[in-house]
């Protein structure tokens, strides 16, 4: 069963009925809303897709709703202080990005074929004064300022909540009762921050429709916000996010995140967003325990994420790279793909000019890898020396000698693990 199957991978943290265990046995259409604040999404992002994805291939139609409108409002929740406010032109945009990323893990044609919708197609049309008196009026100002997105923001005395934010709730509301009336959409998903959301927008369709025709007839799931052990937000380094578009984070550093998961993170994360059955997994968990050292379910979850939103021959090269890194060599390995490798160690850029004349001593102090020439010798005397992984074993080397990898990149390096990525332009 589908959701005894949830629970298990710990998917379901809260529900609003008792019944959403018979209704995720029968095919039925649900909605998971994403905001458009960026033109392409991340990995936080990519939990509440990879849900969707296991419902869809039970049989059950996927909505994913565009925040058109309510990303011109801002959500509070999970939030400590106001949001930037978009432009339509700028959520236009942005939707152009994140439908990209969503039909890398949904499917948008065949059987139970997934859409994508924008609320503002509805909401826009909304005057003021019909949008209080119909949809307003069902609302309790002490009901919204109980729920924790509220409340949290109202205590905050440095940032508190304006009326546009307080607003987000009704609307965000409206969209399911709008979806389920146009769409016969009977569940909603999100994490664990959108509670307060999703619980309004069943109580707004039963008070709409009437509350005994309508009793458990709309539903509400969220599933946990994935945070690192340290508390931080999954999906964070210390550049920033993981993002599923190439262009922002290469594969091979999206690969190399979920390589690099800690082991007491790996296994919860690997349930979580794994689409293999319960029995590989639990098969490849008890590898896992039995041989942390071979880092088999960080090997396992990064293949398989990297497969699905980068596709084979990226996952291909990625794995090129990272036996390239561990075995040194370099030479196989496209410019491109060089700098990924490369991207979180120190870099120099030299002009042409500057690499003339210029011996080994002086590049290992300009890159800061020696701290003087006279440590740069020593080092060099002492086989601590690698050009391009290869140790340097001569005294020193011209500027005419330099082994370019590609031309313009040289890798340097110090030791064990200190590296410099030298590019010429």
């Amino acid at each position: 069963m589908l959701y005894n199957e949830l629970k298990e991978r710990g998917l379901i943290y809260q529900e609003t009925s008792e019944r959403l265990e018979q209704v995720l046995e029968t095919p039925t259409t649900f909605y998971c809303g994403v905001d458009p604040t960026s033109d392409c999404l991340h990995i936080g992002s990519l939990l509440p897709l990879i849900t969707m994805r296991r419902l869809q291939e039970k049989g059950h139609k996927p909505i994913l709703l565009l925040g058109g409108a309510t990303g011109m409002i801002g959500d509070p929740s999970g939030k400590s202080k106001e949001r930037n406010l978009l432009t339509p032109d700028t959520i236009l945009n942005n939707a152009e990005g994140i439908f990209a990323d969503a039909k890398k893990v949904l499917n948008f044609t065949g059987p139970s074929s997934a859409v994508m919708v924008n609320n503002l197609d509805w909401m826009g049309p909304f005057g003021y004064i019909d949008f209080l008196r119909d949809v307003g009026k069902h609302f309790s100002v002490n009901a919204m300022l109980a729920k924790d997105s509220v409340k949290s923001r109202i205590e905050s005395r440095d940032q508190g909540i304006s009326y546009t934010e307080f607003s987000y709730m009704l609307l965000q509301s409206y969209d399911f009762y709008h979806l389920h009336k146009e769409m016969s959409c009977q569940l909603q998903i999100g994490g664990s921050d959108q509670w307060g959301n999703i619980t309004a927008g069943v109580d707004l369709i039963r008070r709409m429709q009437g509350n005994d025709q309508n009793k458990d007839s709309v539903f509400g799931m969220t599933f946990p916000l994935v945070t690192k052990s340290d508390g931080s937000k999954f999906g964070k380094t210390e550049a920033g996010n993981v993002w599923l578009d190439p262009e922002r984070t290469s594969p091979y550093q999206f690969y190399q995140f979920f390589v690099r998961l800690p082991d007491d993170e790996v296994v919860k994360l690997l349930y979580l967003f794994s689409l293999k059955s319960l029995d590989d997994i639990k098969a490849s968990e008890a590898r896992f325990k039995a041989e942390p050292h071979k880092r088999e379910a960080q090997l396992a979850l990064a293949e398989e994420l990297t497969l699905l939103i980068h596709g084979a021959e990226e996952l291909n090269k990625a794995k090129k790279a990272a036996e390239a890194l561990f075995s040194g060599d370099f030479n196989s390995l496209d410019s491109k793909t060089l700098m990924d490798v490369f991207s979180d160690a120190p870099s120099l850029e030299l002009p042409v000019a500057d690499m003339q004349g210029m011996d080994l001593v002086d590049l290992l102090v300009r890159s800061g890898l020696c701290s003087s020439k006279g440590a740069a010798r020593k080092d060099i005397k002492a086989g601590a020396i690698y050009l391009n992984n290869n140790k340097f074993s001569g005294e020193t080397l011209s500027s005419e000698e330099w082994p370019f990898l590609h031309s313009s990149l040289l890798i340097l390096r110090r030791g064990k693990k200190n590296y410099c990525l030298v590019k010429v332009v």
